[in-house]
């Protein structure tokens, strides 16, 4: 059984379950019925960050136009430009061994595409979740749904993962920022230029 989590609480992923090596973070969202005129395109992007809470490069930033670490540690699994269907509407998968060590935290957010242009925000998404399963038995461990709490954000902080020792933890997160995926950008210390 998942454990469920709400805004801001934290959760043990490893040291209850040592052989938790691999697992795949998969997020997912509904649009609610109203029409801006556009599609909703919603994308899931990853901030591998340092002790100063910034990506050390470029490269630690994945998102559709880079969708893997150097290291093999972070891998997305690809853009889904329309979010139809239930379950996940996209997917990371992280190998936490891999994970090079001046890596922190692993920040995972959602972004809504031209969201200034479409004029959309997530106060016209709902249903959006983050879940971590284990890759090696497909079972759901954590499971996050943020809930109905934003208006004009055009961007997410869902949740991350991060190291406490040699142990690993999830924290749910769920703040929401306006500026969009060049906001999340400059806050993580990226160029979104």
């Amino acid at each position: 059984m998942p454990v469920s989590l709400v805004k801001g609480q934290k959760v043990d992923l490893t040291k209850g379950n040592p052989s938790l090596k691999k697992v795949m973070v998969g997020l997912g969202w509904d649009v609610n019925a109203f029409d801006s005129g556009s599609q909703f395109d919603l994308d899931v992007s990853v901030f591998m960050l340092g002790a100063n809470g910034k990506c050390p490069s470029d490269g630690e930033f994945i998102f559709y136009n880079n969708l893997s670490h150097k290291s093999g540690s972070v891998v997305h699994k690809g853009d889904n430009r329309t979010g139809d269907g239930e379950g996940d509407d996209e997917q990371v998968d992280v190998d936490l061994q891999k994970v090079p060590p001046n890596i922190e935290r692993i920040a995972f957010t959602v972004t809504i595409y031209e969201a200034e242009k479409r004029r959309q925000n997530f106060g016209q998404v709902s249903n959006a979740f983050i879940r971590i399963v284990n890759d090696a038995d497909g079972a759901e461990v954590v499971r996050y749904d943020l809930g109905e709490d934003f208006s004009i954000e055009t961007a997410l902080v869902v949740g991350e993962l991060y190291r406490n020792g040699a142990e690993w933890k999830f924290n749910a997160i769920g703040s929401g920022f306006s500026g969009g995926l060049a906001a999340l950008c400059a806050h993580f210390g990226i160029d979104a230029a």
